[in-house]
């Protein structure tokens, strides 16, 4: 049995970890930042898992103090769909949420108030993702 130099084990190891890392990168969107009257700041990323579509925002999003703020999604035909709250039942935050499977993509993502009727911030994908 041959046995592979430790310099070619390292060589397979690095070029493996770049395949999966351009891999990730493919499956991986990041919206610009959100503008608006009230969420000025921090991101969203799409990601695939599985059959699932994900949504989740930046560490450095910080929830608005608004009375009812949710996650709302534009596709490319202008089709506007409001989901999940933005605030948990626990005090914390829905940071991440799985897009039902009736929106066929996405090219914008925003914070509305269900409470005042307002948006209050917006951040685009540079082309639509799904």
């Amino acid at each position: 049995m041959k046995f592979l130099s430790s310099s070619r084990v390292l060589a397979l190891v690095v070029f493996g970890c770049l395949l999966t890392g351009v891999g990730f990168a493919q499956d991986a969107h990041t919206t610009n930042e959100f503008r608006g009257v009230k969420v000025n700041g921090g991101t969203v990323t799409h990601s695939k898992q599985g059959d699932r579509n994900i949504l989740t925002l930046s560490d450095d999003f910080k929830v608005p103090e608004t009375p009812d703020p949710h996650w709302q999604v534009v596709d490319s035909k202008g089709n506007v769909y409001t989901l999940e709250r933005l605030q948990a039942k626990n005090g914390k935050f829905n940071k991440s949420i799985t897009l039902p499977p009736y929106i066929p993509n996405v090219t914008r993502v925003q914070i509305w108030c269900a409470f005042a009727e307002t948006l209050l911030g917006e951040a685009s994908f540079t082309s639509p993702v799904m």
